[in-house]
């Protein structure tokens, strides 16, 4: 079962106030990301179903901290990076297609789906702004904490360079490149609760990325890289 569906109304649809996804279609929203997750579970090595599910659950609990439409919300979650499904090394954009596809065929009124696609948009790191809506905070820090787990450099950015076809500098220079100023400007993360949290960890995780920049410059670093490799 979806995570908002636990505060759905009794008319069956998933909200905190604006009645906009019918809880039967983030099931089937759910569904056919799962699937599509499954069937292409080789390719997604870094945005796979456990990106997916980690970002659907974490969006949920930051929307029902900030207020903005939950049910909204966690269809953006799960349809928020579909566009690696459509093309390695990709923005949102290249995922509206089948993004809107899903959602029409998941029932989603029109309006709603080309709100879901607002929404994604929105909360992209490569341009999201201080003022994107609630909605699209409550998925940027879902998105974003993902980025920034401690774990992620070590187990996942392997994982990100293969699956897009990337170099180690090119990722380092995108996280350091996207990242830094939304850091350095104070909204890095939009929930207090977020931020408080999470803020230390995001912190050495761009120090980690730009010494890896830095070090990619020096000579003997890459001379090693091309040994190991």
């Amino acid at each position: 079962m979806s995570t908002a569906t636990t505060n759905g109304a009794a008319n069956g649809t998933a909200t905190n106030g604006a009645a906009t996804v019918a809880t039967r279609s983030i099931t089937e929203v759910e569904r056919e990301v799962w699937r599509l997750c499954h069937d292409l579970a080789a390719r997604l090595q870094f945005h796979g179903w456990h990106h997916v599910s980690f970002v659907r659950d974490k969006a949920v609990h930051f929307a029902l901290r900030n207020g903005s439409d939950v049910a909204l919300v966690e269809v953006a979650a799960l349809v928020h990076d579909v566009n690696y499904m459509v093309r390695r090394n990709s923005l949102p954009v290249d995922g509206r297609s089948l993004r809107l596809d899903i959602l029409a065929r998941a029932g989603v009124p029109d309006d709603v789906a080309a709100r879901v696609d607002e929404v994604v948009e929105e909360a992209e790191m490569r341009t999201r702004h201080r003022d994107i809506s609630p909605e699209a905070q409550a998925l940027s820090d879902a998105d974003t904490l993902f980025k920034a787990l401690p774990v992620t450099p070590v187990v996942l950015a392997p994982k990100y360079l293969e699956e897009n076809g990337i170099t180690l500098r090119e990722l380092a220079h995108k996280i350091v490149g996207e990242q830094r100023n939304k850091h350095d400007a104070g909204y890095y993360f939009y929930d207090p609760e977020a931020a408080a949290t999470y803020s230390r960890w995001a912190t050495a995780n761009l120090e980690l990325w730009s010494c890896i920049v830095e070090s990619l410059d020096d000579p003997t670093v890459n001379d090693l890289l091309t040994a190991v490799s």
